[in-house]
């Protein structure tokens, strides 16, 4: 009798042990090693080229700016409720320091799928500061735009470079008409 407790022990010793093997694994999950920041900032490389040769104007919005976020690619789906989602990497003088994921939910009347790009200009040192100590900013109903939704125009004017924010959203492909950045989170993210 004493080797069939022994048995279950070591089959309860074992499940333990293989238990905790897998949250350890778990929990080591967090991105250290691979080549996952080396992506997105290619990707936001790539997105910041494509801004400027298509709105030149942006160029100086990034110059006046303390800080973009940069959004390469952004997929939103809806089907009655619909989500979107993306990665990119925050930039203070022309420097990655953080990245982000971007996530949004919705719910009404909308189908179709599309992605795009999108940038964020702080233009303040107070924007930028309560954007990197806040644990989720959202967007909100301020945000001011620069590049309309179809992409076509740079639309920025006195009025609109002293707001703290601004948004450039372009390059949008699919089948779902408009993008707007309302109700959309921001989270720091280690890749």
């Amino acid at each position: 009798m004493s080797s069939l407790t022994t048995q279950r022990l070591t089959r309860r010793g074992f499940a333990l042990t293989a238990i905790a093997g897998l949250a350890v694994t778990a929990a080591c999950g967090n991105g250290v090693g691979t080549t996952n920041a080396a992506t997105i900032d290619a990707r936001v490389d790539a997105t910041l080229n494509q801004m400027y040769d298509e709105f030149p104007n942006t160029v100086t919005l990034a110059e006046k700016s303390t800080g973009m976020l940069i959004m390469p690619l952004v997929t939103e789906a809806g089907f009655g409720f619909g989500g979107a989602y993306g990665r990119g990497a925050l930039r203070v003088n022309g420097v990655t320091v953080d990245y982000y994921s971007t996530v949004k939910g919705s719910a009404g009347f909308q189908i179709g799928a599309q992605q795009y790009a999108h940038v964020l200009f702080f233009m303040t040192d107070d924007a930028l500061g309560e954007f990197r100590r806040s644990a989720g900013w959202a967007a909100g109903a301020d945000l001011e735009y620069v590049v309309s939704d179809k992409g076509d125009s740079l639309a920025a004017d006195t009025n609109t470079l002293t707001s703290p924010v601004l948004a450039a959203i372009f390059g949008q492909a699919g089948l779902r008409v408009g993008a707007t950045l309302e109700g959309t989170k921001y989270t720091r993210i280690i890749p």
